[in-house]
C-alpha cells in the first residue's frame, strides 16, 4: 500500500490519537518514525521521557508506550484500516518498541473498537473524588474483557484485599516524599507558574486534592505535602480499585499490558467511567512484589469511579516526533 492510501491528514490524526496516550509525570517518551512505501509507524522510546529515579528499568516507559500504541491501532481502524503490529521488531535496535503497519481496508463492522476512536480525545485523568455509587458487575466484567483482549488481566480485588493494595500504595507514597531524588525529579514535571506554556509535564490544576481522610494514597507531585497548595477533601468510601497483571514480566509483557491499560482506559471512558492511576507501589521492586499474584505480575492499579471529568493535559505536537524516511527494519 503506497502512502498516497493514507493522506497527510489522516496521518496527522493517528499520531495525535497516539500521543494522547497517558504517562508517568505526563513526560511522553515516544518517538516516531514512518517509512513512507508502506506507511508503517515505528514507535521508539525517547530520551525526553525517560525517568532515572522514578522508572530505573524502563517498565513505566514501555507500559506508556504500549498505551500510545493501541491508541495508533485503534485509529487506524477507525479511518478504515486494519493495523498490524509488531512488538520488539528488531533485536539489534532496543529502542524501537512497535511498528504498526496498515494493511487492507476494513470490510463490514469494526467490532468492539468503533466507539473507542471519540473516546480517545475525553479520556482524562481525574485524580478528584468520585461518588460512591457502585460500578455495575457487567461494566466489570467489560472492562476484565477490555484487558484481555490485549493479553493482560484486569481484576477487581474484594475489600480486604483492595485495603491492603492501597496500604501498600500508601508506603511507597511515604518512600518516595523520603527519597530526594525522586522527590527533585518529580518536582521537575509539576508546571507550577499559569502563565509559564509547556507541551509536558503537569499543570497544578492536574494535580487534583489529596484525601481527607488518608484512605487514599493520591500521588503527591509536589513531594511536598502542603495543605496550603494541595488542598484536602473527602474522596470516596469505598473506592473502587482494579489491578492490571500479566502472566509474565518481559518488555514484551510491559508493552501489551501498555496496550491493555489503555483499552480498559478507553472502555472506561466510553461507558461514563472516570479513572486515575495508582503507580507508586510498582516503582519499589519489593511493593511491587506484594502487589503482585503468586502467577502474574503487577503493572498497574486503577481507580474507577464515577466523578468529574479530569482537566487535559499538554501534548507535544505531533509532527514534532515524526521523522520520515525509510528504516532497516
Amino acid at each position: 500500500m503506497r502512502s498516497t492510501s493514507f493522506d497527510a491528514a489522516v496521518l496527522e490524526k493517528c499520531l495525535s490519537a497516539a500521543v494522547a496516550a497517558p504517562s508517568v509525570y505526563n513526560a511522553q517518551p515516544w518517538r516516531f518514525r514512518l517509512d513512507p512505501e508502506t506507511v508503517t509507524f515505528h514507535v521508539r522510546a525517547a530520551s525526553h521521557g525517560s525517568l532515572r529515579y522514578t522508572d530505573p528499568e524502563g517498565r513505566a516507559l514501555h507500559l506508556s508506550v504500549g498505551a500510545c500504541v493501541l491508541n495508533l491501532r485503534i485509529a487506524m481502524a477507525h479511518f478504515g484500516w486494519e493495523p498490524v503490529t509488531r512488538l520488539l521488531p528488531s533485536p539489534e535496535d532496543p529502542d524501537l518498541l512497535a511498528s504498526v503497519r496498515p494493511t487492507e481496508p476494513l470490510t463490514g463492522p469494526r467490532g468492539a473498537d468503533a466507539g473507542l476512536y471519540e473516546a480517545i480525545w475525553r479520556r482524562h485523568s481525574s485524580r478528584f473524588p468520585f461518588s460512591d455509587r457502585p460500578i455495575p458487575p457487567y461494566l466489570r466484567l467489560e472492562l476484565a474483557a477490555a484487558a484481555g483482549a490485549e493479553g493482560a488481566r484486569l481484576g477487581f480485588p474484594d475489600a480486604a484485599e483492595t485495603a491492603r493494595l492501597l496500604s501498600l500504595t500508601a508506603q511507597a507514597e511515604q518512600r518516595n516524599r523520603l527519597d530526594a531524588d525522586r522527590m527533585a525529579e518529580s518536582r521537575r514535571w509539576v508546571r507550577g507558574d499559569p502563565y509559564t506554556s509547556s507541551d509536558t509535564g503537569l499543570p497544578w490544576v492536574a494535580l487534583g486534592p489529596q484525601d481527607a481522610r488518608e484512605r487514599l494514597p493520591m500521588r503527591d507531585f509536589t513531594a511536598e505535602r502542603h495543605p496550603e497548595r494541595l488542598a484536602a477533601r473527602t474522596f470516596e468510601t469505598t473506592p473502587a480499585i482494579a489491578r492490571l497483571t500479566t502472566a509474565h514480566d518481559r518488555r514484551a509483557d510491559w508493552l501489551r499490558a501498555g496496550q491493555a491499560l489503555e483499552r480498559v482506559l478507553l472502555v472506561a471512558t466510553a461507558r461514563g467511567l472516570r479513572a486515575s492511576l495508582l503507580h507508586q507501589a510498582m516503582e519499589w521492586p519489593d511493593l511491587r512484589d506484594s502487589l503482585s499474584a503468586p502467577t502474574e505480575h503487577a503493572h498497574m492499579l486503577v481507580r474507577l469511579g464515577y466523578g468529574p471529568q479530569g482537566p487535559a493535559t499538554p501534548r507535544r505536537a505531533a509532527h514534532t516526533l515524526l521523522d520520515t524516511g525509510p528504516t532497516d527494519t
